[in-house]
């Protein structure tokens, strides 16, 4: 089975159309497509396809460890049950004694992380970029977990779906290649390995791709893949164990309606769900991916407090090949225009009024494409996240904004965001991705 995803901000986002999630039920039928990475081995076949109409995924097998419908005090609260919000809990689960509450609207993978691919990515980061050094850490944490399960005797592969698959960051043009080997130079040197592949080197390593003279490829070998569903999985299990414990609880499909102030110091001490009452010792984090902007709007409407929070939903859509066995991807591919985003090409046939925002910015479209875990292929198109405590209200932190890089960003923006919460040094400079003077 393969998979293929575009992202197209919505002009006029609606909550019930705008994510996707990455299981569906689905409805099939079968079209006939040409790709310009692959060539006639698209165009030769008549693909069996699916199109998606949502329901919650990615829920583990377990049933949630819920609290009972009353008035409960946790240390954190935490909104979303993302990547984002899992990974937040279970850093403040590992790395300190505090008590932990996990609340969403619906389930884990109900929303962006299930129809991530899982990229951990250095290929299309740009060093001193403001994302670079927060990059590295994240996924030299994810390495360092990995490391660790193996030393456990357990298989990476197994329990996180977590591949070195090496990527690829695909050029077609001349102005495209001069590009990508000044991009390798930069990488190499930055500390990575990187090289330059031209058409004939980059054959080599995917002989399915189609290439002509002025194809060229960065190649980053170490640049590695998990898969999302598993992820969550163990980040559950692992978060669960602190339940006997008394530090955990998960209240999902019960929405967040209201923050609760004190009588007193007029500070947020409490949330107020669609079934209970929440207090807060230390903090409330929201990491509620591409809702977060219309959460806080809805949470601070009664208050003095005017906050617009840079992110929006985008319309996704995921393709699925089921059974596709034409040819083997080796490596993940990424097209150059991932990296910059900033001229679109209307694609044909499509009316350029489609390919506008709200504010009248031309939208683009870009395609990734890898294997996964299952031997599927997952053919996908992009910020910088918004991570710190809010101004002018006490105790409550934003965790979001992550875009296409919620999976790889996950344990380092948990580890800077509890670091900020329980007040220990910060690894990686947080300034850049402050909340103050952006929202």
């Amino acid at each position: 089975m393969a998979s293929a995803s575009t992202f197209l901000s919505h002009p006029n986002p609606q909550a019930n159309d705008v994510v996707s999630s990455a299981i569906c039920q689905f409805k099939s039928c079968s079209f006939a497509s040409q790709s310009t990475l692959f060539g006639s081995k698209f165009a030769s076949k008549s693909l069996s396809l699916h199109t998606a109409t949502t329901r919650p995924a990615c829920a583990s097998d377990s049933e949630p460890i819920s609290a009972s419908h009353s008035h409960q005090t946790f240390d954190v609260l935490i909104i979303g049950a993302g990547i984002i919000g899992l990974t937040i809990a279970r850093q403040f689960l590992i790395g300190s004694d505090l008590s932990v509450a996990v609340i969403d609207k619906s389930v884990p993978c109900s929303g962006a992380t299930g129809a991530g691919q899982g990229y951990i990515w250095m290929a299309h980061k740009t060093p001193g970029s403001d994302l670079w050094d927060f990059g590295l850490r994240s996924q030299r944490l994810w390495e360092d977990l990995t490391e660790s399960l193996s030393e456990q005797g357990l298989d990476p592969l197994q329990i996180l779906g977590w591949k070195k698959t090496g990527s690829l960051l695909v050029g077609r043009t001349p102005e495209e290649s001069d590009m990508l080997k000044g991009r390798v130079k930069l990488l190499c040197e930055a500390g990575l390995r990187a090289e330059y592949l031209s058409a004939i080197d980059l054959l080599v390593k995917e002989p399915e791709l189609m290439v002509d003279k002025d194809t060229g490829a960065a190649f980053l070998p170490d640049d590695c893949q998990l898969d999302a569903r598993r992820a969550v999985e163990f980040l559950e299990k692992g978060n669960r164990h602190y339940s006997s414990k008394g530090r955990y609880a998960e209240f999902y499909n019960d929405p967040v309606i209201s923050l609760l102030r004190s009588g007193g110091s007029g500070e947020v001490e409490a949330i107020k769900t669609s079934r209970n009452i929440l207090y807060t010792k230390k903090a409330i984090v929201v990491a509620a991916g591409c809702w977060s902007g219309s959460l806080m709007c809805d949470l601070l409407r009664e208050s003095e407090v005017v906050l617009d929070v840079p992110v929006k939903p985008r319309k996704g859509h995921l393709l699925v090949l089921e059974n596709f066995n034409s040819f083997q991807l080796n490596h993940g591919l990424m097209e150059v225009g991932y990296v910059d985003h900033q001229t679109a090409i209307p694609l044909p046939n499509i009316s350029t009024s489609g390919l506008l925002d709200h504010d009248g910015q031309t939208l683009s479209v870009s395609m990734t494409a890898t294997m996964d875990t299952a031997g599927n292929i997952v053919l996908v198109p992009d910020g910088k996240p918004v991570i710190g405590p809010v101004p002018g209200v006490a105790n409550v932190f934003l965790a979001t904004g992550h875009e296409g890089g919620g999976l790889s960003m996950a344990l380092g923006t948990a580890e800077m965001l509890a670091d900020m919460v329980i007040g220990n040094p910060e690894k990686v400079n947080s300034a850049p991705f402050a909340v103050h003077g952006r929202c």
